[in-house]
C-alpha cells in the first residue's frame, strides 16, 4: 500500500457550536493521507489517470466545504473521509482537521481519524 498525501491544506468552511462561530466561515487546516495501490501503475505509465489527482481532491474539497456547515470537527473529518473514499480510488484515508488560534496560547486544536473503504 502506498500513500498519497496532502498536508496543511487551508480551506474556509462554517464550523462551530457557538453562535459567534456560525456567523462567518473559518479557516480550518486539513491534512490527508490516502492509501492506494495504484502508484506503481502511475510510476510505470507516467499518466495521472493511473493515480489520484491531488489537485482534483483539493478542488473538490474546496467546493464542497465552502457550502457545508458543521458543528464539530469530528463531523467535518467524517464528511471529508466519506467524500474521499467514495469519489477517489483509495483503500483508506487518514484525515487530520484543525481549527487555528481558537484559544489563547494554543496554535491548533483538532482531530485525526482513519477510515477504510
Amino acid at each position: 500500500m502506498d500513500i498519497i498525501f496532502i498536508d496543511d491544506f487551508r480551506v474556509q468552511t462554517r464550523i462551530g457550536i457557538y453562535p459567534r462561530e456560525q456567523i462567518m466561515p473559518q479557516t480550518v487546516e486539513l491534512s490527508l493521507q490516502m492509501g492506494v495501490s495504484s502508484t506503481a501503475s502511475a510510476g510505470a505509465s507516467d499518466d495521472i489517470r493511473d493515480t489520484i489527482d491531488y489537485a482534483k481532491v483539493v478542488d473538490r474539497l474546496r467546493q464542497d466545504l465552502s457550502t457545508t456547515q458543521f458543528g464539530l470537527l469530528e463531523k467535518l473529518a467524517e464528511h471529508v473521509s466519506t467524500l474521499v473514499l467514495e469519489e477517489f480510488r483509495c483503500s483508506w484515508v487518514r484525515v487530520s482537521v484543525a481549527k487555528l488560534g481558537m484559544m489563547p496560547g494554543v496554535r491548533r486544536v483538532g482531530v485525526i481519524i482513519e477510515r477504510s473503504a
